[in-house]
């Protein structure tokens, strides 16, 4: 047997809300990602979901209210992605960090994610990031979380506060956080390093301690970026664990009004 949808105008607006959430979601917002296959996917789960909603009650809109009704869902779906997005911009901060502890200059390689230059470090911690997600199956659950913000945001029922944006002020900050708490074992020993050649500089004031630096500066800090990369890796993976859950805190937020 055959399941359609209820109503055509529902699978619409569900579509408008997947695909904002494609658009900008890592990994599918790639640029190795073809478009073609990101409508494809997002029509599929669009399907998918609308087949188990009641029908839009939008016979009453004028086409303006219902392309306000639209343009609310696409809203909701930048706005639910946005902790996955903040995620990974947390791990290129990172890496950023990363490159300036180890005295690395950086590159003109394209993050697959951002689609702009990053560095090395960045580049490894956005690679192990997409690796993570698909192997812990994070894809599935994102999925089903997104589908469960209809339970608690219906369509079209979204409205700014306050509390929106006052979490959306702290996942900017939290983007911050991450990025030290991967990069603190290197701060710890670029310290150390810079401590010793301090004392260096002090006992043999001959000696070019600036430039002598960077040579141990790199050594260092990439023997303990190899080391800690499993560290690092358990840390991306309590931040991957925790999307779901943020896409539903979200959605909530936007529930209310």
């Amino acid at each position: 047997m055959t399941v359609i949808p209820n109503d055509p105008v529902t699978w619409m607006l569900v579509f408008a809300r997947v695909s904002a959430m494609l658009a900008i979601f890592p990994v599918f917002s790639s640029n190795n990602f073809p478009i073609q296959l990101r409508i494809a996917l997002g029509a599929l789960v669009a399907y998918l979901i609308s087949v188990n909603l009641p029908p839009a009650a939008t016979g009453a809109l004028t086409l303006g209210g219902w392309i306000t009704t639209m343009a609310i869902e696409i809203l909701i779906g930048l706005f639910l992605v946005f902790v996955g997005r903040m995620c990974f911009y947390g791990l290129d901060a990172a890496g950023n960090v990363l490159a300036v502890e180890m005295g690395i200059r950086p590159s003109a390689d394209i993050n697959p994610v951002t689609g702009a230059s990053s560095n090395a470090p960045g580049l490894i911690l956005n690679y192990l990031a997409i690796t993570l997600f698909f192997s812990l199956d994070m894809h599935h659950w994102f999925l089903i979380a997104f589908q469960k913000t209809y339970d608690v945001l219906p369509i079209g029922g979204a409205h700014l506060s306050s509390a929106v944006f006052n979490d959306l002020v702290d996942r900017t900050g939290w983007t911050f956080l991450v990025a030290i708490q991967i990069a603190a074992p290197l701060i710890a020993v670029s310290f150390i390093i810079s401590l010793v050649f301090s004392v260096l500089a002090r006992a043999v004031p001959q000696m070019n301690v600036f430039s002598e630096s960077f040579a141990f500066r790199a050594m260092a800090g990439l023997t303990v970026f190899g080391m800690t990369l499993s560290l690092m890796a358990e840390h991306i993976s309590n931040y991957l664990r925790q999307l779901p859950e943020d896409m539903l805190r979200v959605a909530q937020l936007l529930g209310k009004g």
